[in-house]
């Protein structure tokens, strides 16, 4: 990428709009209406368009200075919004035009509220790289991005020393939807958080936790600025935060996550393997298995349904072939779908009832399970593991939850790789009260084995080594 000011920018916004793309002339037209006095913006773009080749998706990202609202308390900033997510020429060149009423290209573009140092006389471009890395995924995957989304990124944005290392997504506070020829274009805007908010945004939902960032005026105030400089996480600085509104919001709505991409894995204790297409065999080190373009759309409405807020908990039929209708067929609904996928293996593969089983996770995994607990089923919803090292995945379900293979009379069932186990109120609780120490994340004290020998469960958190070794 390379920084430059286009010499064609101030007539393109003036009085050549005519030449220029009509997805770029709706982007431009609402920049414009904001930032009326800069009509020439300082932008970062793809040396090589990514229609060309080249590796960046973002044909512009465009940084504007924006001065704030002294009366709502918002400090001075730097506004940046991508152009390229959105069908910027409705030529087919990059995205496929699917009609004036739909989602322009994915639907979106990416904005992001950085506030501006003292002295500062041009903005930061880390923040353009950081919406291309974002923008490479959307593209590899096909993920959209939703308003309430969390992105872990493990990093400090910025490759300093910062505590903002992670992501949440909400729509921008001033930008509104712009209808272009090609389908409709909404902002989402980037949040930089802190580790501590970005899990409770994942034990709770997002929209709570941006709500909160919103009350606290260091913390991003109700235009949800990033200050990269700021130390405190929200509930440092307010520490009736975690337990008067978190903990409550997931004992009162629950958790909007319905499941993680993890290491994990189950073995059958009930008997030794028979081939190899027995579950025994889907274990930590085995070859991954594949899955058909049938059963990824299965997972894709699996992961829609789970996601929806007060909706009946639903599985889908296993040898169910819907397609979702509300979106292109090619393209799935959020970054929380891939991550949370449920897997539907092919309808030949037989279903069998087990009468034991081991389960196995990872330190970070397993500290998950008092949150599957808590925030999922005892609300009447499901939470799956999928496995990073294969198609094997573990789907924890109610009884409220429809669709399930997995019954009170056989509450452990497996379908090819995919293991559900079903939990009544009453084991759901009482392990929750076995497992609390879970919560405490204490590496030192691995491994951690538990135990219902009634209900013929165990369940081990085991290091990560022992998941990264082929030969396990």
């Amino acid at each position: 990428m390379d920084e430059m000011r286009p010499s064609s920018g101030a007539a393109a916004h003036l009085g050549l709009a005519s030449l220029f793309p009509p997805g770029l002339q709706g982007i431009y037209g609402e920049c414009r209406r904001l930032y009326p006095d800069q009509a020439n913006p300082l932008q970062v773009t793809a040396i090589v368009k990514y229609w060309l080749g080249g590796p960046d998706p973002l044909d512009y990202i465009s940084m504007y200075r924006n001065m704030g609202c002294p009366g709502q308390d918002v400090p001075e900033h730097w506004h940046y919004v991508s152009l390229g997510l959105s069908d910027l020429y409705g030529d087919n060149r990059v995205h496929e035009f699917t009609g004036l009423e739909g989602p322009s290209g994915f639907g979106f573009e990416l904005t992001f509220r950085l506030r501006r140092e003292a002295g500062e006389t041009a903005p930061p471009t880390w923040p353009a790289e950081l919406m291309q890395g974002l923008a490479r995924y959307v593209f590899q995957s096909e993920n959209t991005f939703c308003s309430g989304d969390h992105i872990s990124w493990h990093s400090p944005l910025d490759n300093s020393e910062s505590r903002i290392q992670h992501m949440l997504l909400t729509e921008d506070p001033q930008m509104l939807p712009v209808q272009t020829p090609f389908g409709l274009v909404s902002f989402l805007q980037i949040v930089g958080v802190c580790t501590e908010e970005l899990q409770a945004a994942q034990q709770w939902n997002g929209q709570g936790i941006l709500d909160l960032l919103r009350g606290v005026h260091i913390a991003g105030g109700p235009w949800l600025i990033t200050d990269m400089r700021r130390g405190e996480t929200i509930f440092d600085i307010d520490p009736h935060l975690q337990q008067e509104r978190v903990d409550k919001g997931i004992e009162t709505d629950g958790s909007n996550l319905s499941g993680v991409s993890a290491k994990c894995a189950w073995d059958d204790l009930s008997r030794p393997p028979e081939d190899e297409d027995d579950s025994r065999s889907i274990c930590i080190g085995s070859q991954p298995r594949r899955l058909s373009d049938k059963d990824t759309e299965q997972i894709r409405e699996a992961l829609r349904k789970g996601l929806e807020i007060n909706s009946k908990s639903v599985l889908p039929p296993i040898s169910s072939q819907r397609h979702s209708h509300d979106r292109p067929q090619s393209r799935k609904d959020s970054l929380e779908s891939e991550s949370s996928a449920a897997i539907v293996p092919h309808e030949l593969v037989r279903t069998r009832q087990l009468e034991s089983v081991h389960l196995k996770f990872n330190q970070e995994s397993g500290t998950l399970l008092p949150l599957c607990l808590r925030g999922r089923l005892l609300h009447g919803r499901h939470f799956t593991y999928k496995s990073i090292n294969g198609d094997t995945a573990i789907t924890f379900v109610s009884t409220g939850v429809e669709g399930a293979f997995a019954t009170e009379e056989h509450p452990y069932a497996a379908h090819g790789p995919w293991l559900q186990i079903l939990l009544t109120e009453e084991f759901a609780d009482q392990m929750l009260a076995d497992i609390q120490d879970l919560c405490t994340r204490e590496m030192s004290k691995l491994p951690k084995e538990y135990s219902w020998p009634d209900k013929k469960l165990k369940i081990s958190v085991l290091p990560d080594t022992v998941f990264d070794s082929p030969l396990q």
